[in-house]
């Protein structure tokens, strides 16, 4: 490992042949220092990174690739997107997609290693990947960045090149809730039972719920990413104390960065770990609240695509709902306001008219209420959906569409 600069880095990456592949830690991780001094260098090159935020580079000439689309990156015609469950995303890399250049976002050397602190995600994989065809592995060393551990720790030997920097980490203040998210976050919180183990996502309606949440006991947290919310359950006591916190990635406020660092209570680990669906069935009570753009009366969801333009991808999703309903005890849940301001239509429609991203759940939750939808045939399922979950304005449009396909409602 070599301590540098950045103009000396971007002249070592000026001899890089072709066009490489690189992956960058993505989400809230994005090394943007290092990732500018390589487009400086590189006239051409194919850039993968998960939920790219805005201000990634962009000019001919950057070609991206992800398969889960974010503000960067989102309906941009240079753009291959390619569809893939986030558990398989790391076989994706090392089988079809191998990086000639890993970008880390770490923290300052500590014992031989860096952490990854709040974004491990695939990167593991990248390296391995780089590391098995020669390729090179740079690490933008930020003193901001939280010490994780698990599979965070990165060797020094693993990194070729470092660059220090001391810059605030991109964050997200603790904010207040709508009433539409508090009423939908209550009504799931309802839901979960006493010593589950929590599955949610960043959002009004994940923040919400873990706030109704703060007289419950004994809960557990196996996720694909956590914020401030885990941390105001660990403040209140809610969280078994003898599980450690187990997530790939994180993204919140400052407070929750330092309550991250050097904390042995927390784990981090690499995705094709958290997000194993049989990994996830080990555990007990799994709850999993996952949201969508649409459902339809069959049960189906959208979290992907507005109308044919890719919004986001599969993601940990599809993971993580059969991982919850293989569970002892486990439950999928889908999450939606009833109604999309916006476009003021209805988020609840007959039919999909798109590709589904998953299906068959243990409810579907907005803030008019709780659809049971497992356990149920078909034509219940869709009843309780229209019933409980759907808008009230929608609802007759909705029975007169249902019954034309062929469902029988009262």
């Amino acid at each position: 490992m070599k301590t540098i600069s950045c103009e000396a880095l971007a002249r070592v990456l000026a001899n890089v042949p072709g066009t490489p592949r690189v992956v960058v830690s993505g989400n809230s991780a994005t090394p943007f220092t290092v990732l500018n001094a390589l487009d400086s260098a590189i006239a051409e090159y194919r850039l993968f990174l998960l939920h790219p935020h805005k201000g990634i580079p962009d000019r001919e000439g950057v070609h991206y690739e992800t398969p889960f689309c974010g503000a960067g990156m989102r309906g941009h015609e240079r753009l291959s997107y390619f569809p893939c469950r986030l558990s398989h995303v790391p076989e994706l890399i090392q089988r079809k997609l191998p990086p000639e250049i890993v970008i880390l976002h770490t923290s300052r050397p500590v014992d031989g290693a860096v952490s990854l602190g709040i974004e491990v995600n695939i990167l593991p994989a990248a390296i391995e990947a780089a590391r098995a065809r020669g390729g090179l592995v740079i690490a933008q060393a930020n003193a901001a960045m939280p010490v994780t551990y698990g599979d965070a720790m990165i060797p020094l030997e693993d990194v070729d090149y470092l660059v220090e920097v001391d810059e605030p980490l991109s964050s997200k203040p603790v904010g207040d809730l709508d009433d539409v998210s508090k009423s939908i976050g209550e009504r799931i919180a309802a839901l979960v039972p006493r010593g589950a183990t929590l599955q949610l996502g960043i959002g009004a309606i994940p923040d919400a719920t873990l706030r109704a949440l703060l007289d419950a006991r004994d809960l557990r947290v196996w996720s694909e990413m956590f914020s401030d919310g885990v941390l105001a359950l660990e403040k209140a006591g809610c969280m078994d104390p003898d599980t450690p916190i187990t997530a790939s990635f994180s993204f919140g406020s400052p407070e929750l960065y330092d309550w991250m660092d050097r904390n042995p209570r927390i784990r981090m680990l690499r995705t094709e770990k958290t997000n194993d669906p049989g990994v996830i069935a080990q555990h007990r009570q799994v709850f999993s609240v996952n949201g969508a753009l649409q459902v339809d009366l069959y049960g189906q969801a959208n979290a992907s695509r507005v109308g044919h333009r890719v919004y986001s991808g599969f993601g940990g999703q599809t993971d993580f709902v059969v991982g919850a309903l293989h569970s002892p005890g486990g439950h999928a849940v889908i999450a939606l306001r009833s109604w999309h301001v916006k476009s003021d239509t209805s988020t609840v429609v007959p039919l999909l008219p798109v590709p589904v991203t998953s299906f068959q759940h243990s409810y579907i939750v907005t803030e008019n209420g709780a659809a049971a939808i497992w356990g149920h045939d078909m034509n219940t399922q869709a009843q309780h959906i229209i019933d409980h979950a759907a808008h009230p304005d929608a609802r007759d449009s909705l029975r007169e569409a249902g019954r034309a396909m062929g469902i029988r409602l009262h």
